[in-house]
């Protein structure tokens, strides 16, 4: 069976956006109407500024008590996140998540259109299977040559 790409597995292609001066109620509300795990932070011309996440809002305003209603967005997302291109395969996306620590991946065109966030729950366990071995192997590699 042929490895599927990152555009290929993703469950929702719906993109959920918003402007870099909402709060981060507003960015739970939003994310929560549309059942999404996250929601791009954007400029006024709509270029992608930002991610802010599920483990963002616990970590990063829950755990510090801000308060949701006048903290921004722009003051607690990940700023430019790590993108990828729709042709990546689930497996090397998979493990760049591994590696880098996060759970969630923008897929932008190569014009610079956002076409929607990969999330590690698209990925299907012989796709995770699959990047855990190829992780097990650069240790192995990387351990070798010291």
């Amino acid at each position: 069976m042929p490895e599927r790409t990152v555009f290929q597995s993703l469950t929702q292609r719906h993109v959920v956006t918003l402007p870099q001066h909402a709060s981060v109620w507003e960015a739970a509300c939003v994310m929560t109407k549309a059942s999404s795990s996250n929601v791009l932070i954007t400029d006024s011309s709509g270029s992608m500024l930002g991610i802010l996440t599920e483990r963002d809002l616990m970590t990063r305003v829950l755990a510090k008590a801000l308060n949701p209603q006048t903290t921004k967005v722009s003051e607690v997302m990940t700023p430019n996140p790590q993108t990828v291109g729709p042709d990546m395969k689930v497996a090397e996306a998979v493990l760049m998540m591994i590696e880098r620590g996060f759970r969630h991946l923008p897929i932008v065109s190569a014009t610079d259109k956002t076409l929607g966030v990969f999330s590690v729950r698209d990925a299907m366990p012989r796709e995770i299977g699959d990047a855990v071995s190829l992780a097990e192997f650069n240790d192995q590699v990387n351990d070798a040559l010291g």
